[in-house]
């Protein structure tokens, strides 16, 4: 690190921390890139300090990375402190001033500001931020939603600027940091196999599906407040799709990079709501603090369209959802089929659908080319095989950052690539108004399932990718 940090993480004790912001920061340290810093654990459990460095432990051996011994955590725990929230802004002050004198020059240290904090108390720990006089030098990461319409996500972004300036505020979706979501940008650029037909001349249509298997958990209050297409679409999905659709940047610095999504998002038509098939699983109207009535989307699937030069005419399907049949994150690119006139009938000839490229942005990131060859033997009779990768089969497997660790690191380091801007979040809401103001109502599906029925007549005449018709392939298979 070019400085040493003082890190301040609110919501210490909460789940997020515990399985993935301590043992993440836990893995940085040991990596070397956190090495020269102070952790202080703030939350609204009245801990003592050694009661916060047990139970960071706990969260580390239980989540983290490899065998927890007792040398490999007294130095990282050497880096831990905590103070209660209910002691005010003057205290956490104070001992945030007490880190940076034992790390040498105090204005040679810098703050990030880790809001790991419901979505109505982000506001709140930015005016603590600001009353405890810790906004200088300071970066500050902030947790999704980003409000929850246009109007909301103004207001929000108004008042974090009334203390923050935009280029403190990085605002995080975990699904960029992955490293697939950057193999989009290596693949794109850096191959002049693809670049030059990642359009429409070449591409028919394209599909970003996470599905999830996992219910709510506990959430519904949350939920009932957002849905999936607030909670996913908007934070997650949409930001996906800008990597996969934007132009090449000047360069891979963080302004070029932004400048580029937001023009995605800019061109984007407005979505209509015919486009969108919502969607609720049956028995979640019986869970604690939902209506009897309740129209929350657990799922949702809808139509994007992209209005310039190089998306005209392609469709992009964006599906998720709770308790579905798998647990998925896959970008699939279907190109257009070329005419077949040639192949005799029984050829097999186009009858598995186009060729695909397809990203798996699960924590093993993958990538999948399938295509038609001939199967072996006499005559012409073709079969879809696919070319595969996998990061864990490359020399720098071991070396791979899981999303949070990336994220925090880039914070610290002032890069913007992975974040999301004000500009692009509330361009996203612009373009969601009428879904948002007149929305269509939710339908039934069974859990389990792949989401309403509906979601076919919304792709026709394509096909969903998932379920897959065929398997990724295991590298530690006998034969392979």
């Amino acid at each position: 690190m070019e400085h040493p940090h003082v890190v301040v993480l609110f919501g210490a004790t909460g789940d997020l921390s515990r399985r993935k912001l301590l043992p993440g920061m836990l893995r940085l340290f040991e990596a070397g890139l956190l090495a020269d810093c102070r952790i202080i654990g703030t939350s609204l459990d009245d801990l003592e300090p050694d009661e916060f460095v047990e139970l960071a432990r706990a969260a580390c051996a239980e989540f983290g990375k490899g065998e927890l011994g007792e040398e490999r955590w007294t130095a990282f725990a050497s880096t831990l402190r905590f103070v209660p929230q209910t002691a005010g802004p003057e205290a956490l002050s104070v001992l945030v001033k007490e880190c940076e004198s034992e790390l040498g020059h105090p204005d040679d240290v810098r703050r990030l500001h880790y809001l790991s904090v419901p979505p109505k108390a982000a506001l709140d720990v930015v005016h603590q931020l600001a009353a405890a006089d810790l906004v200088e030098r300071s970066r500050v990461i902030m947790e999704k939603p980003f409000g929850t319409d246009l109007a909301s996500a103004q207001a929000l972004n108004a008042e974090v600027h009334e203390v923050f300036d935009e280029d403190q505020v990085f605002r995080i979706d975990h699904f960029l940091g992955k490293e697939a979501a950057q193999n989009i940008l290596a693949f794109r650029f850096a191959n002049g196999l693809f670049e030059p037909i990642w359009n429409r001349n070449f591409i028919d249509h394209v599909q970003i599906d996470v599905p999830e298997t996992l219910g709510l958990d506990g959430r519904t209050r949350f939920y009932e407040s957002t849905g999936a297409y607030r909670d996913m679409v908007v934070t997650h999905l949409m930001q996906v799709l800008a990597f996969m659709a934007m132009e090449p940047p000047t360069s891979l610095a963080p302004g070029p990079i932004s400048d580029e999504k937001l023009k995605v998002f800019r061109s984007m038509r407005p979505i209509e709501t015919a486009n969108v098939v919502r969607g609720q699983y049956f028995g979640y109207r019986d869970e604690e603090g939902v209506a009897d009535d309740s129209d929350t989307d657990t799922f949702v699937a809808l139509k994007v369209e992209i209005d310039n030069w190089r998306w005209a005419g392609v469709p992009f399907f964006l599906r998720t959802g709770k308790k579905m049949a798998e647990g998925a994150r896959i970008i699939s690119i279907a190109f257009k089929e070329p005419p077949l006139s040639m192949f005799p009938a029984g050829s097999n000839a186009g009858t598995h659908g186009p060729d695909h490229l397809t990203f798996d942005l699960a924590d093993h990131s993958r990538m999948s080319l399938s295509f038609y060859g001939k199967r072996p033997g006499p005559g012409m009779t073709l079969e879809k095989v696919s070319m595969q990768f996998a990061t864990t089969e490359t020399k720098g497997a071991k070396s791979v950052l899981e999303a949070y660790e990336r994220l925090i690191h880039d914070a610290m380091r002032g890069d913007h690539t992975l974040f999301t801007t004000a500009a692009g979040i509330e361009a996203l809401w612009e373009r969601s108004t009428a879904l948002v103001e007149d929305p269509p109502p939710v339908r039934g599906y069974a859990p389990g399932s792949w989401g309403p029925n509906a979601i076919h007549q919304l792709i026709a005449p394509h096909a969903w990718r998932l379920p897959f018709e065929r398997t990724w392939r295991d590298p530690n298979a006998t034969g392979q």
